[in-house]
């Protein structure tokens, strides 16, 4: 039975900022517009473009949309708590934010990893490729990375949920993340904590070590080209990902996997902010810059749509 006894959170956010609020939420706001309008632009031109009908642009199209959404989750409660020097909700609404949040990020863990397994199989497998990789196992692994991500994380909502809540209710984050969220808590949460850590090593810590296993197998192969322009060629296929994991995968880690002792809640808004709202941004920019068939393919988007519009 759910024994709830308090029913808002209040999130203080960013208390501290003084005169810089006005210009921090400007910055917030700008890089969510871009990340938001690049990763939209970079689906657009992988749907509608015949050169992007691969499946690494495939699997690049659903971790653009995820990351709008991870955004999305996050900046505009940010932004209403930062502009009101806090801010209130439902506690229910706390939860499901955490809910989409943590969904989200098992499912980003997992379309990486589906994307570090079509560059193993592109490069070190290249003859099998498309037989192994074809369009019904990229289905598969799209619909099993989504899958997995919501509803796994319907187990540590469920377990929250028979929590007791008695207060306080003062979150200081500018989100309601699972250790804050916990913290307000009367009851025990070790269970809670011992699956979302049994969880979070599962799907995080298992999908970064294929994916470093399935490099290292990469780089032996294209260390073994002999032609310095074939390994540069061969290379440049899977540096964008391999960037973005890097940005991804690193700031997961600062976050969830180093310990905080000694951190103040500073450091952490700071990190939770490199992970919410700067990482998101990556995406296109890396692809957008590194990747000149995204390039291409962009610009004859933008081009078409101005002569559309003309």
């Amino acid at each position: 039975m759910n024994q709830t006894s308090i029913t808002e959170i209040v999130l203080r956010g960013f208390g501290n900022l003084d005169y810089f609020k006005f210009f921090f939420i400007c910055m917030c706001l700008l890089m969510y517009m871009v990340t938001v309008m690049g990763n939209l632009i970079i689906i657009l031109s992988v749907s509608t473009s015949y050169r992007l009908r691969s499946p690494m642009f495939f699997f690049l199209g659903h971790l653009s949309f995820s990351d709008m959404l991870v955004t999305s989750t996050v900046v505009p409660v940010m932004v209403n708590v930062t502009l009101a020097d806090g801010g209130s909700l439902f506690l229910t609404g706390c939860i499901t934010q955490f809910f989409f949040f943590g969904s989200l990020a098992i499912t980003q863990c997992l379309l990486l990893t589906a994307m570090s397994y079509d560059r193993y199989l592109a490069i070190c497998n290249p003859l099998y490729y498309s037989v192994i990789m074809d369009y019904k196992l990229c289905i598969y692994l799209v619909v099993g990375c989504w899958s997995l991500g919501f509803v796994l994380t319907l187990i540590p909502i469920f377990l929250i949920k028979t929590l007791w809540f008695c207060g306080p209710n003062v979150i200081d984050h500018f989100f309601c993340d699972l250790g804050p969220l916990l913290e307000l808590s009367c009851s025990d949460v070790s269970i809670v904590k011992y699956e979302v850590l049994s969880l979070s090593g599962l799907l995080t810590i298992i999908p970064f070590l294929f994916i470093v296993v399935t490099y290292v197998y990469i780089f032996v192969t294209i260390m073994k080209i002999t032609c310095i322009t074939g390994r540069q060629k061969t290379f440049s296929t899977c540096s964008s990902h391999l960037t973005v994991v890097c940005a991804y995968y690193g700031t997961l880690f600062a976050i969830y996997v180093v310990p905080r002792r000694g951190y103040s809640t500073t450091v952490n808004k700071v990190l939770s902010l490199m992970y919410t709202v700067i990482t998101p941004l990556f995406n296109p920019i890396i692809y957008g810059l590194r990747n000149q068939e995204i390039k291409m393919a962009m610009q004859n988007y933008l081009c078409a749509q101005n002569m559309w519009w003309k």
